[in-house]
């Protein structure tokens, strides 16, 4: 009850009247005003997490408005909104090299996500060139990002971490096969990407760094070399790398190891996130010898897209059919997810990563048929722009001298 209190105290002394979300391309229109109804979704969560506003529809009135053409911006779309193929050519068979220029003001990541055979344990790992979620990258102007490095790694289950400390340019070596980051590194040995983690966790509720050291291998069961723009004008590049593989996780600190499922992909562009998307939903299941990719979201410039994809056993791409859109309950956060299913019904199993800007869980949801455990996300880059998420980051992202 007295937490409860706090919590609504704390929320009455908030005034969201005035608030500059920060990002580019946002109107004036869209600056939040003082009345309850027209705060901003992370105004409406935290009020609604301490009690002074009722809960959000779990589904919109329209769960297709995403999907809707839009005739202001169809110029500037890819048919019907899907994904674009990349037409600068192939980033190479095998794996794209870590040492490819990143442009002032852009970004490159590597993302690994995974679950345990025994369902028990969970991973994801970003290795971030151009850390895109840093506040201090943010403030910088982003002119550098060879000097906002960072590897993400979260563990998640039993003994579970998290650890995201940036990294300036001088402890930053980016070659073909390898890049270092700090006392850590990402290399491909042969057929095998080598995650080597030397991190400390960081999380608000823990006032000491624990270390977090140990060896990550993943091996690709599929290959794949077409990149797809998540924008007509290129500016966004996604490549899913490894839609299938496998991984071997070997912490020495936590003490964990384990086996099981993974999938690989890359990210990369020319401009920030938040001037290139306001929200997006992504999801990933594994198919029989297939995998199932839906990428969908809308655009700063207010375009949307959708598409659906199936990686065949040789790591093709085919375009599939986009099952109906399935609501997920909203995050504690009150940040509204979805995910795709057949007859647009799914359910989280497990939320792994709940911050006010973006969520990750998993879900089961039948695709196609077949009943499958998807792994799924959702990114608002509206919210990260919100000031108070900026004046959070500091305390779950710090910035080492080297």
């Amino acid at each position: 009850m007295q937490q409860h209190q706090e919590q609504e105290a704390a929320i009455t002394q908030i005034d969201p009247s005035g608030i500059d979300w920060g990002c580019k391309g946002v109107s004036p229109d869209q600056r939040q005003s003082g009345k309850p109804e027209e705060w901003s979704p992370l105004w409406k969560g935290l009020a609604r997490i301490g009690g002074a506003l009722p809960a959000a529809d779990p589904v919109e009135a329209d769960p297709w408005a995403l999907l809707h053409p839009d005739e202001r911006a169809s110029a500037r779309r890819g048919p019907d909104g899907r994904l674009i193929p990349s037409a600068e050519g192939r980033y190479g068979l095998a794996h794209p090299r870590f040492d490819a220029p990143v442009p002032s003001g852009g970004y490159s990541w590597w993302y690994v996500d995974a679950l345990s055979d025994d369902g028990r344990h969970g991973l994801t790992l970003i290795a971030f060139l151009g850390s895109v979620f840093s506040p201090y990258f943010k403030r910088s102007g982003r002119g550098n990002p060879l000097d906002h490095a960072a590897l993400n790694v979260a563990l998640y289950g039993p003994s579970a971490r998290w650890t995201m400390t940036e990294r300036p340019q001088e402890a930053v070596r980016p070659e073909a096969d390898q890049l270092a980051i700090g006392p850590s590194a990402v290399r491909w040995v042969g057929d095998c990407l080598v995650i080597d983690i030397e991190e400390r966790d960081k999380r608000i509720a823990v006032p000491w760094q624990r270390r977090v050291t140990g060896q990550v291998r993943v091996w690709p069961e599929m290959l794949n070399d077409k990149p797809f723009s998540l924008d007509p004008a290129g500016r966004h590049k996604w490549q899913c790398i490894a839609p299938r593989a496998r991984i071997e996780v070997e912490m020495r600190e936590p003490a964990l190891s384990w086996k099981g499922s993974a999938y690989l992909d890359s990210n990369r562009g020319s401009e920030s996130l938040e001037e290139g998307f306001r929200v997006w939903h992504w999801s990933r299941a594994h198919l029989g010898r297939d995998v199932a990719v839906f990428y969908e979201g809308r655009r700063r410039d207010g375009s949307s897209f959708a598409s659906a994809l199936r990686f065949d056993a040789s790591g093709v791409p085919h375009e599939a059919e986009l099952p109906p859109v399935a609501p997920l309950r909203d995050t504690l956060w009150q940040l509204e997810r979805r995910t795709r299913a057949d007859r647009g019904f799914a359910s989280v199993m497990r939320t792994w990563e709940d911050v006010p800007f973006y969520t990750r869980s998993t879900v089961n949801a039948q695709l196609y048929g077949e009943k499958v455990v998807a792994m799924q996300e959702t990114l608002s880059m509206d919210r990260f722009c919100s000031p108070l998420v900026q004046i959070m980051l500091p305390f779950r992202m710090p910035r080492a001298r080297r």
